[in-house]
């Protein structure tokens, strides 16, 4: 095992203890602090409120871990020299999966709120609209549309967006998910293929059409991802209500603690913000829920690289 991957290790354990201790206060700070993904919107709605004549339109790139993002903006400033870009970081929810992390983006809420679709994304857009018409706005001012990223992202949402009109969008680019789940090449697979596909320009373009229809422009992740290797498969049938590469989630913690002893690897993580009946058996360190000795990118664990996402606002230049 190389230096490099040995303090890795050695960070995420930390890590880990880390959020043991403090990750539930993180998730009962005021939305001000903008410490996790589901105060986003709180935050745009204050941007609304400080700059009423624009729209604020939110791009959430599935599955971007903050290094990869770090690939995409040398790209987007190649393309773009105009382009400033306010970076900054949150945090994703536990487990580190899309329903539950991304949900939280579009619900502007916790978890807890939503466990009809706790194992779908398919209420993101009613969740969405519920936010900002319990905020005054109407149906007509909002704007949903997933599955981005493939060809022109502009035309594709084209049918979603009403320059003048449309006052928030919400919009889901998957083309890193879907890189990371066909991804056999491990972390450098990724960064190549992410940039790759950052060079053909269509999230260059969006947002610049966003920002000459006069939106603030924001990016953030529901999750990010991590290279790791098998350490056995739980052969548990149909116990496990989600059978993720770094999570395993059960209906009881009596059901979770008899896999989770024989699976020194992975940790019981504390149903914080949760629903009830939802129980997490998370990997730790670079270690997966796949046979032994395979190697793979994945998320749904608590690693620096699947929790900590990038939240980027993006300007022009003035002359």
């Amino acid at each position: 095992m190389g230096t490099n991957q040995e303090i890795g290790i050695n960070l995420n354990n930390a890590f880990a203890e880390w959020l043991n201790d403090y990750y539930e206060g993180l998730a009962n700070l005021p939305s001000m602090n903008l410490a996790m993904l589901h105060h986003v919107p709180r935050m745009l709605e204050r941007e609304l409120e400080d700059e009423p004549g624009k729209g604020v339109a939110l791009i959430v790139v599935d599955g971007l871990s903050l290094e990869q993002w770090i690939t995409i903006r040398q790209v987007l400033l190649e393309q773009n020299q105009s382009l400033i870009m306010r970076e900054s970081a949150t945090f994703a929810w536990i487990p580190t999966i899309t329903s539950v992390s991304r949900q939280a983006i579009f619900a502007g809420n916790i978890p807890y709120y939503y466990p009809s679709s706790i194992n779908t994304t398919n209420k993101e857009s009613s969740l969405w609209r519920q936010f900002w018409e319990g905020n005054g706005l109407s149906r007509l001012d909002i704007g949903y549309k997933k599955g981005l990223g493939d060809g022109d992202i502009v035309k594709a949402i084209d049918d979603t967006l009403n320059p003048g009109r449309t006052k928030v969008l919400g919009l889901v680019i998957d083309k890193v998910d879907k890189i990371m789940h066909g991804m056999h090449l491990g972390a450098v697979g990724m960064h190549n293929q992410i940039r790759l596909w950052c060079q053909e320009g269509s999230l260059n373009s969006l947002i610049g059409y966003l920002l000459d229809q006069d939106y603030q422009v924001w990016l953030t992740s529901d999750h990010g991802n991590i290279e790791c290797y098998g350490k056995g498969k739980p052969s548990e049938g149909a116990i496990a209500e989600t059978r993720g590469e770094r999570v395993r989630v059960y209906p009881t913690p009596e059901l979770r603690d008899s896999v989770a002893s024989s699976f020194t690897f992975a940790r019981k993580w504390e149903p914080i913000g949760l629903p009830k009946d939802y129980f997490p058996l998370v990997a730790g360190g670079s270690s997966a829920f796949i046979n032994k000795g395979e190697k793979i990118v994945s998320h749904g664990g608590i690693s620096i690289e699947e929790v900590i996402v990038p939240l980027v606002k993006f300007e022009r230049k003035t002359r």
